[in-house]
């Protein structure tokens, strides 16, 4: 029996007529509302529906038809987790993620559900449903970061259960340290005296770190996702011991998040890890997808992109 194939799309941030490009690549074909692959294969969505794009309500649509008719799995990513906090009331006058970024963040999802406020409410309800991980044995999938030590401390939790919500949205908690970690990746300070602008222009003192093939020494710039740069200042040995380190014994391992350049060669970021987060949700970038066939160690070769 021929095993399963997967086509594994990165973030599409309401860009669906970008997804409809890669699907025709892909060779994927309409199928009712949705689509599906004329020789079985799957798509595994990695998270981010929403938020940035023009059309976050077709590519819900679509994700969500397809998952429903067997012919794509979908997890969840940092943005519905945030949509979700940042409508979640807090139990005390407030919601359990608010502020300005976050709130301008999803202004462009909420305009295109003005007047459409009851079919919100359900889209919320289903992005509770998704999942944080997927292992399906041969290959794994994460919006941002596999990391078996949190993974295990959340095994058979849910955002559904609103004491577990709670609980990971408060930063006090082992569970917010498992979400934060699968679905934004792990963090280090930045030296004293330094930080970064991030791609919304914002100033930050921690920055988003690597999460394999981790050194006994290294500047923390030296670790930077999605480009490491050089800024002085060691990290502490306590805090690359506490990196989660994904091993190359380990099965493949996709996410997305992580907002690589757009003129970036498509490769691996390590034999068996693969970013498709090709900064697609700005401009002309193209969606990316990786079209896998069971192999272990994986190849530049089998990334997919398309322009629209």
């Amino acid at each position: 029996m021929k095993p399963q194939s997967f086509d594994i799309i990165g973030d599409i941030h309401g860009h669906h007529g970008k997804l409809i490009a890669l699907f025709a690549v892909l060779g994927y074909k309409p199928y009712g509302n949705t689509f599906r692959h004329p020789d079985g294969r799957k798509a595994i969505f990695l998270g981010d529906y929403i938020d940035r794009g023009p059309a976050v309500r077709e590519t819900l649509h679509t994700v969500r038809g397809m998952v429903e008719a067997g012919d794509a799995y979908a997890i969840m990513g940092n943005h519905e987790y945030n949509a979700i906090c940042a409508e979640t009331p807090d139990g005390n006058g407030d919601f359990l993620r608010s502020g300005k970024k976050n709130r301008g963040g999803q202004m462009i999802t909420k305009q295109q559900f003005a007047g459409l406020e009851d079919e919100w409410e359900e889209w919320k309800e289903w992005m509770k449903k998704l999942p944080m991980y997927l292992d399906l044995g041969g290959l794994r999938a994460v919006h941002a970061c596999w990391d078996e030590k949190r993974i295990a401390s959340i095994q058979g939790r849910s955002i559904l259960d609103p004491e577990f919500l709670r609980l990971s949205a408060n930063r006090e908690t082992p569970e917010f340290r498992a979400v934060d970690n699968l679905l934004k990746g792990p963090e280090l300070l930045m030296p004293d005296g330094h930080f970064f602008t991030d791609k919304e222009g914002i100033e930050r003192k921690s920055i988003r770190v690597r999460w394999w093939n981790i050194p006994s020494a290294a500047k923390v710039s030296h670790l930077a996702m999605p480009e490491p740069f050089d800024v002085p200042g060691d990290a502490i040995p306590y805090d690359l011991r506490r990196i989660p380190c994904y091993r190359e014994s380990e099965p493949p391992v996709f996410v997305g998040h992580y907002w690589l350049p757009a003129d970036r060669e498509r490769a691996p970021l390590a034999p068996n890890i693969a970013c498709l987060d090709f900064s697609g949700a700005f401009g002309d970038n193209p969606l990316v997808a990786y079209r896998w066939d069971g192999e272990q160690v994986l190849s530049a070769d089998k990334f997919v992109s398309a322009l629209v």
